[in-house]
This record gives C-alpha cells, structure tokens and sequence, in this order.
C-alpha cells in the first residue's frame, strides 16, 4: 500500500508536464532553480568541513537549521497550502490507520522541496564528517531531520484542513501571516545591520545554545557537538531530536484518524441584498463587466488581499532604507509610486481570476473592448485618488512643492503602463491562478511555471517603459526644477499611449483567443 500510495503522488507529479508548453517550461525552470540553490548550498556546507572554526559552524547552522524546521511547521498553516493528498481522499479505501499514515508521510518525500532538503541534509553529513562516530550521528540527525521536516509539514497541513477549513479563516490567517512577516522585516534588517566582525558571533553563539536544546534545533546540533567533544551534551539533544519525530509521528497519526471520519466542512453561503453595483453602472456589456469587477474587488479575498498588501510594500521597502541612513524627505517620495506599480501589475492575470466563468464571454460574443475597458474601471477607480492624494501628502513631507509635476507624472505613467500590459497578458499568457473561493495565498500545483516569466515581464515592463518619466523627475530634484514639468508631460503621455495600446492589442486577443482562454480555464 504505501508503494502505491508512493506511485500515486510520482503520477501526480508526473502530470505537470501534460500541461501546455508554457507551463512545461516554467516547472522545468523551477525545477532547476530549486535544485541549483540546494546544490549551491551542498557546496557551501562541503566548504565548511575545511573551515577551523568548528564553534562558529556549529552555531551558524544550529540557528538556520531551527528556521527550516520552523517553516515547515508554520508556513502550510498560515498560507493554506492545497494538499494533493488529503487523508479524507482515502476514507472509503479501508486502508489502516497506520499504513495510510506511514504512506502518506513516506509520498511527501517525493517532491522537490524534500529533495532539496536531502541534498542540503547530504551536505551537513560531509560538514561533520570529523571521524567514524561523528559522522554515524551526522547520518542519523539527517535522517532524523529530514523526517521531522516532512511529518511536521504534514502535521501542519491537517491541523490547517480544520482550523482553516473556512474560507474567511484561512484568509485571516494569510493577512496575519504576511503582517508578522512585515513586523519582523525590521528585526530582520537590524541583525543584517550588526557588525558581525565583532559581535555577531556571540550573539550566533547565544542563540544556538537557546535553540539546540529546543524540538526545533535539537538534531542540528547533534553533530557539532560531537565534533567539538561535547558528547553527552551530543546524546540528549539526540534524545530530544529522536523524541520530536515520535511525537509528530503520533500526532500525525491521530490527525489522519480524525480525518478520515470527518468530513469537510462546507462553507457558509452569505445572502445579498440587491444587485449592488450592477444596480449603479449602465446596463451594456461595458457596464455590466465594470460592475462586475467592482463586485469582485470588494468581496472575492484574492483581490482585497492584494489591496491590503500594496499599503504593505512601501513599508517593506522603506524600513531597510531608513536603516540605511536615506534621508526622509527622499524617502517621502517613492511610496505612491510603488503602489502605483502594484497596483496595475495584480491585473495581469485577471482573466484567469474567472476560472470557468469566462465561458460566458465567450459564447455571448462579449466585445473585447468592453471586457478590457470593464476591468480597468475599479484599477483606475482606486488608482485616481491615490495619486491624487497620495502625492499631495508625499510631497508636504518631501517640503518642495515643484516636485509635485514629477510625483504625478512618475505615478500616473506607473500605473497607466502597468495597466496597459495587464490589458494585453491577461488575455494572451493566462495561467493558473486560485480558484474562486479558495485562499488567496493557495497557490495551484502548477502555478509556479509561467507565472514566474509573464509576472517578471510585466512587473519590469511597467518600470522600463516609465523610465523617461523617473529619468526625467530625478533630474527636476537634482539638476533644474525645469524637469518636473518634463516629467508630467511624458509620465501622462507614455501612460496614455500604454493604456491605448494595451487595450487594443488585449481587446483583439480576447475575440481571437477566447476557446484558448476557456480551455487554458478548464485545465487550471
């Protein structure tokens, strides 16, 4: 049984690649870049066998090491990983408890993330690979590793199927997810700050001797210890190690019990009054699909969490700055503009937003004009404002009212070419995205293949167009205010001529591609 459990999951990823060429392509690409950072870092730790300071090794990877084991544990729970092989999948099979359990555990090994971890695990093995008896316990602590990653990772993923099996639950736990993280971007960038030549060893130090007597950083420290001659405390971290993979194992195998007799709980069905905005727009095609998207931009989850993030970004990106010592005023300039950029790029992949629904379009014989021109309506709804105030407030803290040409024209060209590519690869590049009612932070098997290339190109492509407008604000601020105006002038142009141009070209895709968007709809 848990070889063909096994089987199954090598089908299910053998089935990425009947997908369309695109996708084909970009699984390969994320193939090799997860295996080349994984060999890259085979190569670090085989490096750091020759390295004198064993200590300092020791303590390095006891404190990244306890990050891995942590993710494992946190990162399915907050960001509801889809499981391709739930346990209630199986609740008709009569299949033991306990056979289930060990086939499912031992088909997560099969993927890239658990290779990736192997080959890392290898590297720690030649790391402490000091004598016969140091390297026996570098063999079982990655053994055990690998292990501990994989159950808890599981664990995770079932405790996630009820504690998330809400839409808004799972929803909340993203936004919460990706809050703490943006909490911890600053923590982050202080200990990048430290002077390590000094005093970041003691500090390493510190915190591998808190976290090797923890479940998280037990096994790592086995070998080092070792190493260093510290055997009995080498044997009760072992202890410690051997003991959290039996207590993930028996957790695990009460979770799948529990699966396996209950069922998913089916989620609330929340009644409207009204038609809302369809109430408020005309009653064309082109109005129809504005309200609509309006519809979808305030009650379906993946497009306000995208809202909710683009406030976050500034954040992000102007916490490492300060640190950096950029003076404030300078810093008062680039949150609307990446806001802006973020703005017009959630757009790129609307049309697979729709999922299967995009079929009414296509046998009503929807105008491609009025589908492009209806989902821009909420974009520049939210966008107008944006600049409008935005810049206004950007520019009373900047303290130099005739930047104020160059903030507008930057923002409105950033958004206005990050909208008018949108218009075109959402029509012409769909690929797969969270399907309606799912968490916004799901992401399906596959959507890792094409996305990475046509996200790329339309995130950069927005910046590289409004490159004469930035060229031309930073030489108004720097140079001669002369070119605030310049800025405006071409910012609003290059913008236009983006949004004409996208909307064109994207209207025409539509009508042309439409069976190929139903079919790329159905496959996802």
């Amino acid at each position: 049984m848990v070889a063909q459990l096994l089987g199954l999951k090598l089908r299910l990823l053998a089935n990425i690649f009947r997908r369309s060429p695109w996708q084909v392509v970009g699984v390969i690409v994320g193939l090799l870049y997860g295996l080349g950072l994984a060999a890259v870092l085979f190569i670090v730790l085989v490096g750091l066998r020759f390295v004198g300071d064993v200590e300092l090794v020791r303590d390095s990877l006891i404190v990244l090491g306890s990050l891995v084991v942590l993710g494992s544990l946190v990162v399915p729970l907050v960001f509801g990983i889809d499981d391709t092989m739930d346990p209630r999948s199986f609740a008709l099979f009569g299949i033991p408890n306990r056979t289930l359990s060990l086939g499912l555990a031992v088909s997560a090994l099969v993927g890239v993330p658990a290779l990736a971890l192997t080959i890392i695990l290898l590297g720690t093995v030649v790391t402490w690979s000091h004598g016969v008896l140091e390297t026996v316990l570098a063999i079982i602590s990655a053994a055990l590793l690998l292990a501990t990653c994989v159950l808890a990772s599981r664990v995770s993923t079932a405790v996630g199927a009820f504690v998330l099996s809400s839409r808004r639950s799972r929803e909340f736990m993203g936004i919460a997810g990706v809050l703490l993280l943006v909490i911890l971007s600053p923590i982050v960038i202080l200990l990048v700050s430290i002077d390590w030549g000094t005093s970041g060893a003691t500090l390493v130090s510190e915190f591998a001797g808190i976290l090797g007597w923890t479940p998280i950083g037990a096994a790592w420290a086995v070998p080092g210890d070792a190493v260093t001659g510290e055997w009995g405390a080498a044997l009760l971290k072992l202890v410690i190690a051997a003991g959290t993979l039996w207590v993930l194992w028996w957790v695990w195998q009460r979770l799948v019990e529990r699966m396996l007799v209950t069922p998913g709980r089916e989620a609330a069905v929340k009644q409207y009054g009204g038609l809302g905005w369809f109430d408020r727009l005309p009653d064309t095609p082109l109005g129809v699909i504005a309200a609509r998207s309006f519809t979808y931009w305030g009650r379906d989850s993946r497009y306000w969490v995208a809202l909710i993030m683009i406030p976050v970004v500034p954040i992000i990106a102007l916490v490492p700055l300060s640190i950096a010592t950029v003076p404030t005023h300078y810093l008062a300039l680039l949150p609307v503009p990446l806001m802006c950029i973020f703005l017009g790029w959630t757009m790129h992949n609307d049309v697979a937003y729709d999922s299967t629904a995009i079929w009414l379009h296509v046998v009503s014989g929807t105008r491609g004009l009025a589908d492009r021109i209806g989902r821009l309506a909420p974009a520049l709804v939210v966008g107008i404002p944006l600049i409008g105030l935005g810049s206004a407030i950007s520019i009373a803290i900047y303290g130099d009212w005739s930047a104020l040409p160059s903030m507008l024209g930057v923002s409105t060209c950033i958004l206005l070419t990050g909208i008018g590519l949108s218009s075109f690869t959402s029509a012409r590049f769909p690929y797969p995205a969270t399907k309606p009612g799912d968490s916004p932070f799901a992401q399906p098997q596959a959507s890792d293949t094409a996305s990475a290339l046509i996200q790329s190109l339309t995130f950069i492509g927005s910046i590289v167009l409004s490159l004469p407008a930035i060229i031309a604000a930073v030489l108004g601020i720097f140079v001669d205010p002369s070119w605030h105006r310049v800025a405006l002038f071409s910012g609003i142009g290059i913008g236009l001529v983006a949004v004409v141009v996208g909307v064109w070209l994207g209207s025409r895709t539509f009508e042309r591609r439409g069976p190929e968007m139903l079919s790329s709809a159905l496959r996802a």
